[in-house]
């Protein structure tokens, strides 16, 4: 069932959200995201950023023209690429993290600047936004309990 409050304040994407499964008949295709790249104008910077997030890294590095991370059981990739004239715009990268709070403080400990503190969210996550060196933007997130 289609939760109604998270269909108002989200719209259809809202309504994804709260029934993601597939229509009646439809095969289930899709498994799970594997990896997402990013890419960077300046890996060692990049490198420096998520290892202070807490990623662990799985190939590459500071000096590599291709990075990768773990990201659960994911992968957060990092490819350099010279500086892009279009800029930013192109949507979120959302992590499920065991405690939104806690990263936060840890951003804050790393010289990090977090866009927002942490904050509950009209559809049921709590979650704060970042920044990395290169623009893209962050989400780290945990579903909220009701109490």
């Amino acid at each position: 069932m289609v939760d109604p409050v998270l269909t108002r304040s989200c719209g259809t994407l809202g309504a994804a959200m709260a029934d993601p499964s597939p229509p009646a008949g439809a095969p289930a295709a899709i498994e799970a995201l594997s990896a997402i790249t990013l890419t960077t104008t300046d890996m060692a910077r990049a490198v420096r950023f998520y290892r202070a997030l807490g990623f662990s890294l799985r190939s590459g590095g500071a000096g590599g023209e291709f990075t990768s991370f773990h990201a659960g059981a994911s992968f957060l990739n990092l490819i350099a690429a010279p500086p892009s004239p279009a800029g930013g715009g192109w949507g979120r990268v959302i992590f499920r993290v065991a405690d939104v709070d806690a990263l936060y403080r840890r951003a804050l400990t790393a010289g990090l600047t977090p866009e927002t503190p942490p904050r509950d969210g009209p559809w049921g996550e709590r979650y704060f936004h970042l920044r990395d060196p290169d623009g893209h933007e962050l989400s780290f997130a945990r579903p909220v309990t009701p109490g």
